[in-house]
């Protein structure tokens, strides 16, 4: 939880997405996890994959995704959302972050195999 609290800490609430995003990949990267932002992620019915373009925002060392919002407040189809990519995904875990508040620990869920 210290490489949200550091760039929410530093740009406070307010800003882009995207800036987030790329700040809080350059942090974990700094740790030397590996990061892969918006990872395209395939949607596969029956036997046929589809690339409909789906992306995660973050993937790190290929088992956890994140997904980066700045809006008002969480609702529950942010977080349906990211247990769907969980389950496209085969992964377990995701952090849902809303770097738009005032205290991050207010914009932070946990997702475990598509539960809260």
């Amino acid at each position: 939880m210290k490489r949200p609290l550091r760039v929410h800490r530093k740009l406070g609430p307010g800003l882009l997405e995207s800036a987030y995003l790329r700040c809080l990949a350059y942090e974990v990267a700094k740790s030397g996890v590996e990061v892969v932002i918006e990872k395209p992620l395939p949607l596969v019915y029956e036997e046929v994959n589809l690339e409909v373009g789906y992306r995660v925002d973050m993937l790190v060392g290929n088992k956890l995704i994140v997904e980066v919002k700045t809006v008002d407040a969480l609702s529950k189809i942010n977080m349906k959302q990211l247990g769907t990519y969980l389950k496209l995904s085969n992964l377990k875990l995701g952090l849902l972050i809303n770097f738009n508040v005032i205290f991050l620990k207010d914009g932070v869920k946990r997702i475990i195999n598509g539960t809260l």
